[in-house]
C-alpha cells in the first residue's frame, strides 16, 4: 500500500532530536512518507543552540513548490519559522496545505530563543491545529489559564488549539466550541528534547490518515508518551536527550 505523504516545514536540528529530524522520524514510525522544507539550519546539541542560519525566503518557496508539484501531500506540519517573511510565505500557500498543524516554536528546550511571535503571527488565523506549550501560548495571547489561552487562540480562526502541559502531561484541547482537559501519564525523564515537535507531527499523520481532530490528538499524546518511556534512560549527549521515536 502506498503511504500517505506528510510534509514538515521546519528547522533542522544537527543533534537529531527535534525539528525536521524528529518530524521525519515520527512520520516514519506512524507509517507515513515524510517530505520536508527546511526553513533554517541550526547548530545545536543536547546542551543548546549555538547558531541559527535562516534559509532565504526564495529557497523556502522553491522547496515548497518542488514538493507540492510532485507529491499528493495529505497533511502539513509547520514548526520553527524564524523569519516573519517565511511565515507570510507559508500563509500564502494555505490553500495548498491540507490538514495544517502549526507548532509555534518560539523557545528551544535549552531556553534558546528560536523565533519571535511575529514569525508565526501570519499563521494564527489559518484553519489549522495549533499546538503551543503554555509558555508559547502566553507569548501569543498574554497570560491566563491554559483553557483561557486555548479559547483566545481558537477565536482567532484556528481549527483547533492544543495547549500542551509538557511535564504535567495535562493538555487542554479547544475544538468545535468545546474545551476539555486531556490527562496523560507523566514520564519522569530528562530526555524530552523534541517532544513538542513529535506531538504535532503525530497529529499531522493521524489527520492524514483520516482521524477527526480529537482522535488525532489523543493518538499523538499516546505516541509521545510511549516515545518518552522508550528513551527515558538513554544517555545520548550531556543534556536533555531525544525520544525513542520507534518504540511505539
Amino acid at each position: 500500500m502506498t503511504p500517505v505523504v506528510v510534509l514538515t516545514i521546519a528547522g533542522s536540528d544537527s543533534g537529531g532530536g527535534a525539528g525536521i529530524q524528529a518530524d521525519l522520524k515520527t512520520f516514519a514510525a506512524l507509517g507515513a512518507y515524510g517530505s520536508s522544507v527546511v526553513t533554517a539550519v541550526t547548530a545545536q546539541n543536547t546542551l543548546g543552540v549555538r547558531k541559527i542560519h535562516p534559509i532565504p525566503v526564495d529557497v523556502v518557496a522553491a522547496q515548497l513548490d518542488a514538493v507540492l508539484s510532485d507529491f499528493a501531500v495529505a497533511a502539513v506540519k509547520v514548526g520553527m519559522i524564524g523569519d516573519p517573511a517565511v511565515g507570510e510565505l507559508i500563509a500564502g500557500y494555505a490553500d495548498r496545505l491540507p490538514n495544517l498543524v502549526v507548532d509555534p516554536v518560539l523557545v528551544a528546550t535549552s531556553g534558546a530563543r528560536l523565533a519571535e511571535t511575529a514569525a508565526v503571527a501570519p499563521l494564527l488565523g489559518l484553519p489549522c491545529v495549533l499546538t503551543p506549550n503554555q509558555a508559547e501560548a502566553a507569548a501569543l495571547v498574554g497570560s491566563g489559564t491554559p483553557a483561557d489561552m486555548a479559547e483566545q487562540l481558537a477565536a482567532g480562526g484556528a481549527r483547533a488549539v492544543v495547549v500542551t502541559g509538557s511535564e504535567t502531561a495535562v493538555d487542554v484541547l479547544r475544538y468545535d466550541g468545546v474545551t476539555e482537559s486531556l490527562r496523560g501519564e507523566p514520564v519522569a525523564t530528562l530526555n524530552n528534547h523534541g517532544s513538542g515537535c513529535s506531538f504535532s507531527s503525530a497529529i499531522a499523520v493521524r489527520l492524514a490518515l483520516g482521524d477527526h481532530v480529537p482522535v488525532a490528538v489523543r493518538h499523538a499524546k499516546r505516541y509521545v508518551t510511549s516515545a518518552l518511556l522508550g528513551g527515558r534512560d538513554w544517555r545520548l549527549g550531556s543534556g536533555p536527550g531525544p525520544l525513542d521515536h520507534f518504540r511505539f
